[in-house]
């Protein structure tokens, strides 16, 4: 490896990192749902406010992310995204109210686009023999990231039920939820810090015309021989640009009928990837497991489980999506999502919930336990009736603080089932519709509308993660769980018989070769029309 390879690598290293505190953001919410719900007595609603409050700061973020890369530079926009993050880590972890909170974390939120920012200059920069693998590694870093988050509040969990001295003192134990959206703090400090390390954008600086500090920086990356004509080549290529079409011109190419299949794909797997409620289970995973009545310390075990099946099978994803191809892990995924879903839900229907006398002697944490001996002995068939009786004899939010332990000691279900239907679900997602979409959308669109097709469907994906992640408390609340798996099994069911019929195999073609596939497809399908019209 060269001198100049070492230096991409390290700088494609450190600006990766935005994705680990991506996934460390996202994930760490899943294990403070019960505490906060009880310190702020929050309803089904207000929670989702709470969890999906980044989803809407990333959707409001995406269309200013690649402005403000371009007004500013790609390394000044990165730091800024670090200070948010920081920003974000700190006031969620001292938040006093929680409207503070939903907005705290709505400042981490408008981070979130630390993804596209990173992969844009990673590409940037990268050897072109190495692009694809150091522009993957985001993704390797967020799901990195999730399953550092689970342990994070499994071992701040462990700490603040331990009794030790050491814990008392610095409040853990009081202030567990905190300590959890804290910790944080310390990763994105470092980020911050070492983005100081990093060069400006050479192709950023071309476009500002600082052909000679551009070439400055070049000499970290490339030979001195191969600079000259690497300038030559972003020159060309920004002159190119300028007569692009106006961002009305590459909507109305967008949405034409030669692109009639693209956008079908397009809109059916950016919806179909966040409807299979993915970010439900990833960030309500605590709240998902308690419903098994395993109990809230075995919640936090098994959602360790959840990050270490994340990082094994987006691994396994990313190392075969070029053997195997799109259209299989595409296709075979989704109907292994399905799958796993139904039974997810197959298990919860057949649950069944009934307290015993046994049961209230061993409910003494809750106040006047007697209330609930109007309940003993009576079976209730889903998760919804045992929790609507037991919110006739408690108020609200008793029975939202004490829900682990009334599922618990009430249900009788096969939680195995469950367990392995999650991770068998989790599995799939990552083997497939989750990193590959990324990889179909760089594919799909042809050049001349890229720069508006790519962050208008993310903003469609985003818009269904927001969806998904803002309502599931009310789902669990009105529906029940093995409603809601059923739910997002159709969703799923409905997006993999769309693209059964519409997604075409893009592996070893070029962009060039893809569109034009997709020409020859477009008028097959009209020729046949025209002759069955003529019949």
């Amino acid at each position: 490896m060269t001198r100049y390879e070492k230096n991409a690598l390290l700088y494609s290293i450190i600006v990766a990192i935005g994705g680990f505190l991506f996934g460390l953001d996202a994930a760490l919410i899943s294990g403070t749902t019960d505490f906060i719900t009880r310190e702020f007595s929050l309803t089904a609603m207000q929670l989702g406010d709470v969890v999906s409050a980044p989803a809407l700061g990333v959707l409001l973020a995406l269309p200013f992310a690649g402005f403000l890369s371009d007004r500013f530079g790609r390394k000044r926009t990165l730091q800024i995204i670090a200070m948010l993050y920081l920003i974000s880590a700190v006031s969620s972890a001292l938040a006093p109210t929680y409207l503070f909170l939903v907005f705290a974390r709505f400042l981490g939120g408008l981070a979130f686009t630390s993804i596209s920012l990173a992969s844009m200059y990673i590409g940037e920069i990268a050897p072109p023999k190495w692009r694809g693998k150091l522009v993957a590694m985001i993704q390797i870093n967020i799901v990195i990231g999730l399953s550092g988050a689970y342990f994070i509040n499994y071992l701040i969990h462990q700490w603040a039920t331990s009794g030790a001295g050491w814990v008392q003192f610095l409040g853990i134990d009081k202030y567990t939820w905190r300590w959890m959206l804290g910790s944080e703090i310390l990763p994105a400090l470092a980020w911050f810090g070492l983005l100081i390390l990093i060069p400006k954008s050479p192709a950023w600086l071309v476009t500002m015309n600082r052909i000679d500090e551009a070439r400055q920086y070049l000499k970290k990356i490339m030979p001195s021989q191969a600079i000259d004509k690497h300038l030559q080549e972003m020159q060309e290529s920004i002159r190119l640009s300028q007569h692009h079409k106006s961002i009305w011109s590459q909507l109305k190419e967008i949405f034409s009928k030669p692109m009639r299949r693209v956008i079908v794909i397009a809109f059916t797997i950016a919806i179909a990837q966040q409807a299979t409620g993915i970010n439900a289970i990833l960030f309500y995973a605590n709240t998902v497991f308690e419903q098994l009545g395993i109990g809230a310390d075995a919640a936090f075990v098994q959602s360790i489980w959840i990050g270490i099946t994340s990082i094994v099978f987006t691994v396994l994803g990313l190392l075969l999506i070029d053997k195997v191809g799109r259209r299989p892990l595409i296709i075979g995924g989704m109907i292994w999502i399905i799958l796993s879903l139904g039974v997810c839900s197959y298990a919860f229907n057949e649950a069944r919930y009934m307290l015993t006398e046994k049961s209230i002697t061993e409910l003494s944490e809750i106040p006047n336990v007697e209330r609930l001996r109007p309940l003993v002995g009576k079976e209730y068939k889903s998760d919804i009736e045992y929790k609507y009786a037991v919110k006739s004899v408690l108020t609200r939010v008793e029975a939202q603080i004490h829900q682990s332990v009334l599922l618990e000691k009430a249900i009788r279900m096969n939680a195995t089932l469950v367990l392995i239907g999650i991770l068998s679900f989790i599995a799939a997602f990552h083997f497939s519709v989750g990193p590959v979409m990324w990889v179909l959308f760089s594919e799909i669109f042809p050049i001349s509308v890229r720069a508006i097709a790519i962050p208008f469907f993310t903003i469609i994906t985003s818009l269904t993660n927001y969806l998904v992640q803002k309502f599931f408390p009310w789902q669990m609340e009105n529906m029940g769980m093995s409603v809601i798996f059923i739910f997002y099994a159709t969703m799923v069911i409905i997006g993999v018989i769309i693209l059964f019929f519409s997604l075409i195999e893009t592996k070893n073609m070029s962009i060039e070769e893809i569109q034009l596939k997709f020409m020859k497809k477009a008028k097959k399908a009209k020729s046949q029309f025209i002759e069955h019209s003529e019949i």
